[in-house]
């Protein structure tokens, strides 16, 4: 890892991700399955390394858990995001309505899966599962779409990057009241403003690269 991680990103390293995740959903766009199967691998490899993403898109809210776009195929086919949680910090519970892997980067994640009853009321959950850093975990409506995200750091952030099978922050989802199972429908947009400069070869190119 880079001295200066925040100032000298290893941004090849996420380009390269995203050229390999672009021919995987070229090659096995309409299999979900084989997509999965292969993003794991792909996203486990990128998130292996904690030496590329830029501070910018690590930033904690001490209020709420923030999601930073980092790339959307133009097709809006598969996004990239990264989610920064502070200390204490859940997700509601949610769906997403496409396929999804979840990588950790830093810290550490708690994950609770529900099961949503078919006339309503409280969702079932699952065991959660702690997610450490390098762990990948998959959802889509086929295997489980359903889940809560929190931070299971009582004491630093903790971050996570998602790969989905379109473009997150503009799909139509639920959050689902855990008493009820009542639906809000909701789109969660983005955070950030900007997207990381990954095309700019004009810089020096990290040894680790």
């Amino acid at each position: 890892m880079p001295d200066d991680k925040t100032t000298t990103p290893n941004l090849p390293r996420l380009r390269g991700f995203i050229a390999d995740f672009t021919r995987l959903v070229e090659r096995h766009g309409d299999d979900e399955a084989a997509v999965l199967d292969a993003g794991r691998a792909l996203l486990a490899g990128l998130i292996a390394t904690d030496d590329w993403l830029p501070d910018a898109y690590a930033k904690p809210d001490p209020v709420h858990y923030r999601q930073y776009l980092l790339h959307c195929d133009p097709y809006e086919r598969f996004s990239v995001v990264s989610f920064v949680w502070g200390p204490g910090q859940r997700t509601p519970i949610h769906d997403h309505t496409v396929w999804g892997l979840v990588g950790i980067l830093r810290g550490s994640e708690r994950s609770q899966r529900y099961d949503l009853q078919a006339g309503g009321g409280t969702p079932i959950a699952h065991p959660p599962e702690i997610l450490e850093a390098g762990a990948v975990e998959a959802v889509s409506p086929r295997i489980g779409d359903v889940h809560a995200i929190s931070n299971a750091l009582p004491d630093r952030p903790s971050i996570s990057i998602h790969v989905y099978g379109g473009n997150i922050g503009a799909v139509r989802r639920s959050v689902f009241d855990p008493l009820t199972g009542q639906r809000k429908l909701f789109i969660s947009g983005y955070a950030n403003t900007a997207l990381p400069n990954l095309w700019d070869r004009s810089q020096p190119v990290p040894h680790a690269a």
